[in-house]
């Protein structure tokens, strides 16, 4: 199919309604910006022919209604443009080059951001959303806009969700909920954010919708007269200090109130009996001024203010925010703001979009938005999983933030929850990786303390600290997790290497030869036709499993005997074994069937994917083991072990009260960590406790067992398993 370029000048008499109704919508462009507009139109409605949506409508319907809601935005002509065309490039056959040709390269590259990418192959439906997402918020990245048209379309595909079947009507709305809604919201586009949210909640749960909605119609009945009431007293006070306002009252919307019951555990009349008023002043100093007045007329609560004026929130938002005490009894929420912190409250990143220039400022929520977009790349790039790269956006979307000071007096705003850790990583990804403790309001505190706003965090570093795998479980930002998983998988590579590298001269050892021995173009030879681009990329997969180290020898070996015309000899003697410290991270784990200490008789055994999993010479499994010698390691423990390793310890007692508590003491004392602790039988007379500890090596182990029997309770302690 060839679309055809559209005229240059458009006939309005053939324009459907819909048309010119986006046409009136966008008469704030110059007349020429609205010309392209509709010659967009018309290459669209070309491209699309033949289409239709689920509700049998022609499907050029909807990238118009997606420009309208943009157009109530005010949006430049670009944005506009793009959103008649944004699906041309994945579902028809318009290429990228006409598209750019005929409306510039920025509209082109608009429309490529908000593509899909269906056509391109993915392991699984999920992995092909986490990529198609992953290349939309990289475009934003580039340029706020795709973001801008990719919510307008999913807010207008929320409004018609009703033409697609049950299934697919629940996977949408839950994705509004958790992606879309977040972004509008972090963008600071308050008002599609609550059209979004209610949308989904309608499609996902439309029973709780729908009694909610209706107790809510019923709230509002009763109590018409009491906010009628409080509005003009506002109104008359704000009057008498001689400030020019305009008083509104606020209705909470259904999922509000849903996702407040849910999450704070309030019930519906709690959350209806507090009263809402937003105060839409001149400037910033009448608000303050206006705050000083709602005080005098209204009691104020203790500890419900909150001035968002001066610490906006991440995503642009400034207001005043107070709760009074209200005539009636009940609390009345009051925010305070100019119309133009309205207008971004509102819009966020979209507001006063048509007038801002290249070199003009920015509103807050844009400068916000582009720094956090700026973050969002710096972490997609160290981030290999798309799937993954999901997860952390969604930690970053959380709705609360606390507000932090650095000691220099700035301000940084990290997700409720946030540890001194994360606030490490948010200074400066080097902050966080040598990070050892951190020092808040002047008290020194250990890197897991979660934060709380208005605290002063100084964090404390040495040169000798490194990220270790506990602190994933200590940090809820994604720029600290993907730093932290970044560092992990470099060690874990550099490890795998070391250790493939002594496999593989073991092996080569075995057959008279080594690693140094094997000539340059040999190596080479063997690397291109087993697809690595480097030796350490074959050293790694043969310490993960993947590859054996003898067989890899024999072809090394095969290849030079081969060229020479002479057969590799085995070597006489038996090779030393393989020592290991336990800390090879990435590369070893310890077999939960015997728990191996470090002083026992070890075998490795290789699994694939997983590197070596070392056993007990003595665990019973070890006879399966043998039956793959191409897979066992000889591994043997270094002389300088660190660490604590898992041990079991099963231990017969006399059953009375306070034994577990002797018992415990005992292993406490030993310097010993208890884990897990569980019966294994027991009667009136006697019972069996199976405790499972830290030790830190078999000498350790011993020590334990010796205190526990000392105890007098117990009458029998051994190793478990034997």
């Amino acid at each position: 199919m060839t679309v055809a370029a559209p005229p240059a000048s458009v006939d309005l008499s053939v324009l459907p309604p819909y048309v010119l109704a986006l046409k009136e919508r966008v008469a704030y462009l110059p007349e020429v910006q609205v010309e392209r507009v509709l010659r967009a139109f018309l290459l669209g409605a070309e491209a699309h022919a033949g289409q239709e949506r689920k509700s049998g409508e022609p499907y050029i319907t909807h990238p118009v209604a997606v420009a309208g809601i943009l157009a109530e935005l005010r949006l430049d002509a670009e944005t506009i443009i793009a959103a008649i065309l944004h699906d041309t490039l994945e579902d028809t056959e318009l290429t990228r080059e006409a598209l750019a040709a005929e409306f510039g390269e920025v509209v082109a590259e608009l429309v490529d951001g908000v593509t899909k990418l269906d056509k391109m192959r993915f392991g699984s439906r999920q992995e092909a959303d986490a990529e198609s997402f992953r290349k939309m918020l990289l475009a934003m990245a580039r340029d706020l806009r795709v973001i801008l048209i990719k919510l307008a379309d999913r807010l207008h595909n929320m409004r018609t969700l009703g033409a697609k079947d049950a299934p697919s009507r629940r996977r949408i709305a839950r994705e509004t909920l958790e992606i879309y809604a977040p972004i509008a919201q972090r963008l600071g586009m308050n008002k599609i954010k609550a059209e979004l949210q209610d949308l989904g909640f309608r499609a996902l749960y439309p029973d709780r919708y729908r009694v909610i909605s209706e107790r809510i119609r019923a709230a509002l009945g009763n109590r018409r007269e009491a906010m009628g009431k409080i509005e003009m007293a506002l109104t008359a006070r704000l009057a008498t200090d001689h400030l020019s306002s305009r008083v509104v009252g606020r209705i909470k919307s259904p999922w509000s109130i849903y996702s407040k019951m849910h999450g704070e555990h309030k019930s519906f009349t709690q959350l209806m009996d507090v009263y809402g008023f937003r105060v839409v002043v001149d400037n910033a100093m009448s608000c303050y001024m206006a705050l000083g007045a709602v005080h005098a007329l209204y009691k104020p609560v203790d500890k419900r203010f909150k001035d968002f004026i001066a610490i906006p929130k991440a995503n642009g938002y400034q207001s005043l925010h107070t709760v009074l005490l209200g005539p009636f009894g009940a609390p009345i929420e009051v925010q305070i703001r100019t119309a133009e912190m309205d207008s971004v409250a509102e819009s966020g990143v979209a507001a006063h979009w048509a007038y801002k220039t290249d070199s003009g400022p920015a509103n807050s929520a844009q400068a916000r938005a582009r720094e956090w977009l700026s973050s969002l790349a710096d972490s997609s790039a160290n981030t290999a999983s798309s799937s993954e790269f999901i997860e952390n956006v969604k930690i970053d979307l959380f709705p609360d933030e606390v507000y932090l000071f650095t000691p220099r007096g700035d301000i940084l705003s990290l997700p409720r929850n946030a540890t001194a850790l994360d606030f490490a990583y948010a200074v400066h990804t080097d902050v966080g990786d040598h990070a050892v403790a951190a020092r808040v309001d002047k008290k020194l505190l250990p890197l897991r303390t979660r934060l709380e706003s208005g605290q002063l965090v100084e964090i404390i570093t040495a040169p000798s600290a490194v990220p270790n795998p506990a602190w994933l479980e200590v940090v809820v930002t994604g720029k600290a997790r993907t730093a932290i998983r970044q560092y992990l998988k470099h060690l874990q590579h550099e490890d795998a290497v070391d250790f493939g590298h002594r496999m593989l001269d073991r092996a080569l050892d075995a057959q008279g030869s080594s690693l140094d021995g094997i000539p340059a173009a040999v190596l080479d030879r063997f690397l291109e036709a087993s697809k690595f681009k480097r030796l350490e990329e074959l050293l790694s997969d043969i310490a993960l499993g993947n590859r054996m180290p003898d067989v890899v020898a024999s072809q090394l070996l095969g290849s030079r005997g081969k060229r020479r015309g002479v057969v590799p000899q085995a070597s006489p003697h038996v090779h030393e074994k393989i020592r290991i410290t336990g800390a090879e991270r990435g590369v070893l784990s310890f077999a939960n069937c015997c728990h191996p200490l470090p002083g026992d008789d070890i075998i490795g055994y290789l699994s694939s994917g997983k590197g070596i999993v070392v056993h007990r010479e003595e665990c019973p499994n070890v006879v399966e083991l043998r039956k793959s010698p191409e897979r066992c390691v000889a591994i043997e423990w270094d002389r300088d072990v660190e660490g604590d390793y898992r041990a079991e310890l099963r231990i017969e007692v006399i059953n009375r009260p306070g034994v577990l508590a002797t018992v415990a003491a005992a292993i406490a004392a030993a310097d010993s960590n208890i884990e897990n602790v569980e019966y294994v039988e027991r009667d009136a007379a006697a019972a069996t406790l199976l405790f499972a500890m830290e030790v830190k090596n078999r000498k350790h182990l011993a020590d334990v067992i010796r205190r526990v029997r000392r105890t007098g309770v117990v009458s029998g302690a051994y190793r478990y398993p034997l």
